[in-house]
């Protein structure tokens, strides 16, 4: 299905748990306000493999800010900077950094969408409102979320422009190959200290998400540091909001140094998904993508705990990419260091052979590389 595919979907609930009264077809765009749209966007070009889509700025009458739509397969992205000072992005930027502000869901009607999830109790971002040119209409709407994220929601199915009204295409000479990536398979959000569980009944009862895991502080530390994790999903399960708080530890944990810098609760990252990890890990790498790093010691043992996988372990160990099983199956996963000056957005690598769970078997390699990672900044 492609992302201008505007078949409604209503798919076999996988998280029976959640309610439907607000379905979901998927995620739609994310939002990234940056301190220079152009340059961000030849990075995720470039080092990513996205693909040029759209385009506004003052060659469509935009006065105050300019922005690059960019795909891969069912993930995109919008790169939004300011064109003057001050301002509402300026001051988001300024305050957090680059970072993501929007997560837009694609819904069948964003009118509903609002209407449901504001009686009960979502704060509005955005009242409906239509957008139209040459091409057709779409219906936006949004409502506020932890920090100053929003979730926007988009109703696209009487329109056929490249990405939304307001937009031109844009198909500039310089288009490198993707890297295999597929769609957003999940986005984790960074809250502060005892905001995890408020925000997880945020989903549960203003969006109808039900709790897929959870996972405390004896699943997720380290010698030093600690975190509590909840898992939120949408009933098609096409929605997983990982929410993460800070956990008592010796030292400065990861998500207590994300919020010091992001100045605040926000997006900690995006997983991407792909079919071969290892594929795409080596092009990642090839252009210029830098990953955590695990002992070589994790390999010597991880096939016990694993069993037998289709892939072989060598390129496994020398791109750094984790192995974890549980009861449907396996995945793969490998973790971009912060990808922004400030240590706080990354990136994840995930390919999911059966596997529903988010790797709890690497939690502790993980969380050692990321405080080897915070050492070597004075953070820890």
């Amino acid at each position: 299905m492609s992302l201008t595919d505007n078949t409604s979907l209503h798919l076999p609930k996988e998280n029976p748990e959640a309610e439907d009264f607000l379905p979901l077809l998927g995620t739609d765009h994310v939002e990234l306000y940056v301190g220079n749209a152009k340059q961000a966007a030849h990075y995720y070009m470039s080092a990513w493999g996205f693909q040029p889509v759209a385009y506004a700025g003052l060659e469509t009458g935009l006065k105050d800010r300019v922005s690059y739509v960019l795909a891969q397969d069912k993930i995109r992205l919008v790169l939004t900077s300011p064109l003057k000072p001050g301002g509402e992005i300026n001051r988001h930027i300024n305050d957090h950094g680059d970072g993501v502000k929007a997560i837009a869901l694609w819904v069948d009607d964003a009118t509903k969408s609002y209407e449901e999830t504001v009686k009960r109790g979502a704060e509005s971002y955005m009242e409906p409102k239509t957008l139209e040119d040459a091409n057709g209409k779409v219906v936006v709407s949004g409502i506020h979320t932890y920090g100053e994220t929003v979730h926007i929601f988009v109703e696209r199915s009487e329109y056929s422009g490249p990405f939304l009204p307001g937009y031109r295409a844009w198909n500039p000479f310089y288009q490198p190959e993707p890297l295999g990536l597929k769609y957003i398979d999940h986005m984790v959000g960074n809250v502060g200290w005892n905001e995890m569980n408020k925000w997880c009944e945020f989903y549960a009862k203003v969006m109808g998400f039900a709790q897929l895991v959870s996972f405390d502080d004896k699943d997720i530390s380290t010698e030093y540091t600690a975190l509590m994790s909840k898992v939120m999903s949408n009933g098609n399960g096409r929605i997983k909001f990982p929410i993460n708080e800070p956990a008592d530890g010796r030292k400065k944990s990861q998500i207590e140094e994300y919020i010091e810098f992001y100045n605040g609760a926000g997006v900690q990252h995006m997983a991407l998904a792909t079919d071969n990890i290892i594929e795409t890990v080596t092009a990642l790498r090839n252009r210029g993508v830098e990953f955590l790093t695990v002992p070589v010691t994790y390999y010597e043992t991880v096939l016990d705990r694993v069993g037998e996988i289709d892939e072989e372990l060598a390129p496994l160990r020398d791109l750094g990419i984790l192995i974890d099983r549980d009861d449907e199956g396996y995945l793969l996963q490998i973790f971009t260091k912060p990808i922004l000056d400030r240590p706080t957005m990354f990136i994840e690598i995930i390919q999911r052979k059966g596997a529903k769970s988010f790797g709890k078997g690497n939690f502790k390699a993980l969380f050692e590389a990321i405080e080897r990672e915070q050492e070597s900044r004075g953070t820890l």
